[in-house]
């Protein structure tokens, strides 16, 4: 007989109560307990959403629920802050089921003694809660928690610091993000587009799909998806998908701010796009991308816009030697072959070698015959028209994905991260041959491990050149996207 399913909210206070900001990721312990529920996406939304706002949903508990946060019992706190996301964060959901599944969670988990407690806490959150859902035009943002640029969940008295006087704070406490980390932005970008970031920082990120073409066109993948009955009731047939076209900076009117550098920053690149033959696709169904038809036979990978930006600007030929030197977990790696129609000389390398296992997952999957794996320490004195370096980063631009980074960044580790960065870049300078090219990237938005890197590196390589660099910053814009940089740097043929 079958055993019984849990429900999603008590599958994330399971995995709450296993996670540690700083020491594990949330994502393997959700894998370990996503088989006992039927409702896997609504499961990790309420583990990935309640961890991007811990922060603020704590203020709110210590504010508003009449207990400070430090004297609630452990084994309740996290079947509490689920019920505070969903109040806030998911207006459409009941209150009454929320509050209802709690105080049964709480009775299967800390016993019938402890419903009570949890049930006039959340009770007493709610009463303090004026308007679920307020067009922001209409609210007092200091007593205001953000759900999108539009709305937000309203309370009745201040809690938030003035937005205007002081950005820094109220953008840390409303989007649970460091206080210096979002004074580095709005030094950088100013208040709009900070603000852009945190919410870019803070979304449900969407699922994009590269096919695979070297095993299928775009139409056909296209048709194969809308032959699938889809999962979800009332929704039809077909797996609901929207094709994205990448748009170059001269098309998305983007001035280059650094013209010696030929520096520029996309604030809007990706659009809609009414050519089926464009090969990157939004999924908007809510499957897991491992039960998509096609995945065993891989027809297809995942990622997302911005990260298949290097390659595009690195632009390899299928007559070329190419080195991928932090090629794990390989989904680059499977971008440079499928550009250079698997025709390339590509080795794929990584200096953690256990991780090298994913990319060789990977590359079978999609049936690719033109990588091959090496160990770091045997590369030798192998040349190679062109380098992909995608570096170890503080992931900035990412933060909607990789939700533990929030608590783990600080000014000291980003120091090191560029120290590092550079170390990289200049060893792979040994394996490029003359007139070869450097493709430097990361998924970090900070100056510090970008520009500042590759200007330290030019002054130590004055055989080098900067051909172009890029910074796309995370939005949550009508195709939203993470953030990311890239930097196309060529050696001099006399070198």
């Amino acid at each position: 007989m079958e055993s019984k399913k849990q429900t999603a909210r008590f599958i994330a206070v399971q995995v709450l109560n296993r996670f540690k900001p700083e020491r594990n990721f949330a994502g393997t312990i959700l894998n370990k307990f996503l088989g006992q529920t039927q409702q896997r996406q609504r499961a990790t939304d309420l583990v990935f959403g309640t961890i991007r706002n811990r922060y603020t949903i704590d203020t709110i508990i210590d504010n508003f629920s009449g207990c400070r946060l430090k004297r609630i019992q452990k084994r309740l706190l996290n079947i509490i802050r689920i019920a505070c996301y969903e109040i806030i964060y998911t207006p459409s959901t009941q209150q009454y089921a929320i509050v209802n599944e709690a105080v049964d969670n709480t009775g299967l988990i800390a016993g019938k003694k402890q419903t009570g407690f949890v049930n006039a806490v959340l009770r007493q959150i709610i009463r303090h809660i004026t308007n679920q859902q307020v067009l922001l035009s209409k609210a007092d943002l200091k007593r205001t928690l953000l759900q999108s640029p539009e709305t937000g969940c309203e309370f009745d008295s201040d809690f938030l610091p003035d937005s205007k006087e002081k950005p820094a704070e109220y953008f840390s406490k409303v989007f649970s993000l460091p206080h210096w980390l979002i004074t580095e932005w709005l030094n950088e970008f100013g208040y709009e587009k900070t603000r852009q970031i945190c919410f870019a920082s803070n979304r449900r990120p969407s699922v994009y799909i590269r096919p695979n073409s070297l095993k299928i066109t775009a139409q056909e993948l296209v048709e194969k998806f809308e032959k699938e009955p889809c999962t979800r009731r009332g929704a039809g047939q077909g797996i609901e998908l929207e094709i994205v076209q990448n748009v170059t900076p001269a098309q998305a009117g983007v001035q280059k701010t650094i013209e010696e550098h030929n520096k520029v920053r996309i604030d809007s690149c990706f659009r809609r796009n009414d050519n089926i033959g464009e090969s990157v696709m939004r999924i908007k169904s809510p499957r897991a991308v491992s039960e998509l038809p096609g995945y065993n036979e891989g027809l297809f990978v995942v990622q997302d816009v911005t990260a298949s930006v290097p390659v595009q600007l690195l632009k390899p030929q299928p007559d070329q030697q190419i080195l991928d030197f932090c090629a794990a977990p390989g989904i680059k790696t499977t971008q440079l072959a499928q550009v250079t129609g698997d025709s390339a000389k590509i080795v794929a390398t990584d200096i953690d070698s256990q991780r090298l296992e994913k990319v060789k997952e990977n590359i079978e999957r999609l049936g690719i015959k033109s990588v091959e794996i090496f160990p770091y320490e045997q590369l030798g004195d192998l040349k190679f028209d062109c380098i992909l370096l995608d570096v170890p980063c503080s992931n900035t631009g990412v933060l909607a994905k990789r939700i533990e980074a929030r608590y783990r960044i600080k000014p000291e580790v980003i120091s090191d991260l560029a120290g590092t960065q550079s170390e990289l870049l200049d060893r792979v300078v040994t394996y490029l041959r003359p007139c070869g090219k450097i493709c430097y990237s990361t998924c970090s938005i900070q100056k510090e491990e970008n520009s500042d890197v590759i200007k330290s590196f030019l002054r130590r390589h004055n055989d080098f050149k900067l051909e172009t660099e890029q910074l796309i910053l995370p939005s949550i814009e009508e195709f939203d996207r993470d953030g990311g940089y890239t930097a196309i740097l060529s050696r001099n043929h006399e070198s």
